[in-house]
């Protein structure tokens, strides 16, 4: 089976977004096709027929669409013929999309095209923050073999007239909870990403994603949400939705949940403490006793001693 080349640089290829933003208007959505050279991707605005509907229909209605031959002579669909869609799946703001073992035989070009094009238009949706592929249900891999993962929107260049983003290689030394839920394990992660997404995101991402492997246990509910980050001067703030609160595992200490996510910032470069708020407010505990306005560094007491794990 080919696996998807990813390349350094793809300068050929260009996003036309004609107008079209993250969405018109609250019915109006676009739907990104392929042009005839698999150049580049365009935006053609779209009505949204099940606006009312869940969003299992929402999904299904804009795969269909881009399943289906644009009227513009100049495009074509996004999702080839050959290319099959077993089967979506939409759980905590992820929608997962299932493809025949034919989506390997795409160029590498199509790929990245229809892969960005597919993740644009569904995270026009309220409820899909991160579209996640699979092929014949196994996890989508680039050509060294590593999981590409969970996408969002804004890991595709949104600027007309400029490059697609690279796709950077990166070795991330996350934190997550060890099995009795009272101190931290490291798991080193390499992961393929987009050039134009901070290191900052795709370590809380990769923190909601979870540890890979059942000796540890994920730290972060896999319904958070982040709403913005931002680092200034070295500290990081951090600014979660309401989720993040109601959602932590209760077997979990509140050190561990917390340095989690201190501890995985604080290992960039760029990182050197970090601030928490909740939907824009900064009041008040994470829990019970950690303040929401201090700012915390990297603590090497919650770590326990044993090897890292490696991923």
């Amino acid at each position: 089976m080919k696996k998807i080349l990813i390349f350094a640089l793809i300068a050929v290829m260009i996003f036309s977004f004609a107008g079209c933003g993250k969405k018109i208007d609250a019915d109006t959505f676009c739907v990104y096709y392929l042009n005839i050279d698999a150049t580049s991707s365009n935006a053609v605005p779209y009505d949204l027929r099940s606006k009312d509907s869940d969003v299992d229909k929402q999904v299904s209605e804009l795969i269909g669409q881009m399943q289906t031959e644009p009227e513009d002579s100049k495009l074509r669909k996004t999702i080839p013929d050959e290319v099959e869609v077993l089967k979506h799946e939409e759980k905590a703001y992820t929608c997962t999309i299932d493809f025949s073992k034919a989506y390997y035989d795409l160029t590498a070009a199509e790929e990245v095209l229809m892969r960005a094009s597919v993740v644009r238009t569904l995270t026009q949706l309220d409820d899909i923050s991160y579209v996640t592929f699979t092929v014949e249900s196994a996890p989508l891999v680039d050509s060294d073999g590593n999981v590409i993962g969970s996408m969002s929107g804004d890991d595709f260049v949104e600027n007309p007239g400029e490059q697609i983003n690279s796709s950077v290689k990166e070795t991330l030394t996350l934190y997550f909870a060890d099995k009795s839920g009272t101190g931290l394990e490291k798991q080193t992660r390499v992961i393929h990403y987009s050039s134009n997404i901070s290191l900052e995101k795709l370590v809380i991402e990769q923190l909601i994603e979870g540890p890979k492997g059942s000796k540890l246990q994920a730290t972060l509910p896999g319904t958070t949400k982040l709403i913005t980050v931002s680092v200034v001067d070295g500290i990081c703030y951090l600014n979660f939705d309401s989720t993040f609160r109601s959602g932590i595992n209760n077997q979990l200490t509140e050190d561990v949940v917390l340095y989690s996510i201190v501890n995985s910032l604080t290992s960039l470069p760029s990182v050197e403490k970090v601030q928490i708020s909740i939907n824009g407010e900064n009041d008040g505990n994470l829990l019970y006793n950690y303040k929401l306005n201090d700012l915390y560094s990297f603590n090497e007491d919650i770590i326990d001693s044993e090897d890292s794990t490696e991923q």
